[in-house]
């Protein structure tokens, strides 16, 4: 019997999933959620799912399904996924898990209670270059890991045109959640003291309070400290989106990760570019990448009764180590991961 699964947010992410769940063999799509009904039902028509609603709570009342995917912008998350786990639902919610501290607890807490399944979508774990350095840095081949850096930078068009609701968030909790899910993993260790300086000059000026480029150095609990530098304000003649790069520093090696260009290099009239084809990219009738992968692993844990992946625990220590990054960026002191 197919899995079903309704889609909440009807953005460029909701979107995605609907087109990317809809291509599961063993998955039905059976309503999604916007903010407005003009949004919800043109994506709803568009990509013929036959139910929408507004308000996630009306759907989990009349609806019967199996999966709840929350797309909701990242500050919004805590609503649905708490009301979907006590409504019977197993859960995958876009990264980060949320963007408060307690929110974050208070999931894990009802997860532990209701016995159900959540995985946060930090699909990067499910890219084959990631996964090549996790097993890599596990088996020894670069000894001891000492040292990491990591950049995500985005154009300014992505906080400006891209993010309705940029204000509500950084470019830390936006961009770097994944590269901070990335190097915990890598290293098998949690965070433990932050400092982080940033700056709010760009952004502002255009009426979006919010940062415009943040640096965090992140001391873990075994050790190991790296830099995660996020920006979104570089020009829109830039090419990349984003302009991605990771490094790790070993006692007996290191590994570097240059992914800005994803293998293609494009000039054309109108732009020289690097189009994205890792995450998420159709062939023929097909979505191939991450997103696809990591979404696709969720049935599997479901369908075969395993832990997902990646859990709410680990959705936690992420959003453990951006809280105390903007609990240092206001104080302008290190602050300790709670």
């Amino acid at each position: 019997m197919a899995l079903r699964i309704a889609v909440l947010g009807a953005g460029i992410m909701g979107k995605n999933a609907v087109m990317v769940w809809q291509r599961h063999p063993e998955v039905e799509v059976v309503a999604l959620t916007s903010r407005t009904r003009e949004r919800a039902e043109a994506v709803a028509r568009e990509l013929h799912v036959p139910a929408f609603y507004t308000d996630h709570r009306h759907l989990l009342e009349k609806e019967s399904v199996d999966v709840v995917h929350v797309n909701t912008p990242d500050w919004a998350h805590r609503d649905p996924v708490i009301d979907s786990l006590r409504a019977g639902k197993h859960v995958l919610v876009e990264k980060p898990m949320t963007t408060d501290l307690a929110e974050a607890d208070e999931i894990v807490k009802v997860v532990e209670q209701t016995g159900l399944k959540l995985q946060v979508s930090f699909n990067h774990r499910w890219l084959s270059v990631y996964h090549k350095v996790y097993r890599d840095v596990h088996a020894g081949k670069i000894g001891e890991c000492v040292m990491g850096f990591a950049k995500k930078n985005n154009p300014i068009l992505v906080p400006t045109e891209w993010l309705p609701w940029s204000s509500k968030t950084t470019p830390a909790w936006f961009l770097s959640s994944h590269d901070i899910d990335l190097m915990r993993w890598w290293v098998a260790s949690d965070g433990e003291e932050v400092f982080a300086t940033g700056a709010k000059k760009v952004l502002v000026a255009r009426g979006l309070d919010t940062y415009d480029a943040i640096q965090a150095q992140v001391r873990f609990k075994n050790g190991f400290f790296a830099t995660f530098e996020s920006a979104w304000i570089y020009s829109n003649k830039s090419p990349y989106t984003p302009d991605s790069y990771m490094e790790l520093i070993g006692s007996e090696g290191h590994v570097f990760m240059d992914r800005k260009a994803e293998a293609i290099e494009m000039a054309t009239k109108e732009a020289y570019s690097y189009p994205r084809t890792f995450l998420n990219y159709q062939v023929f009738d097909r979505w191939q990448g991450a997103l696809p992968a990591c979404m696709y692993s969720f049935v599997d844990a479901i369908r075969e009764n395993r832990e997902p992946y990646v859990t709410a625990k680990d959705g936690r220590a992420v959003t453990a180590i951006l809280d105390a990054v903007h609990r240092s960026l206001a104080s302008g002191k290190p602050e300790k991961v709670l």
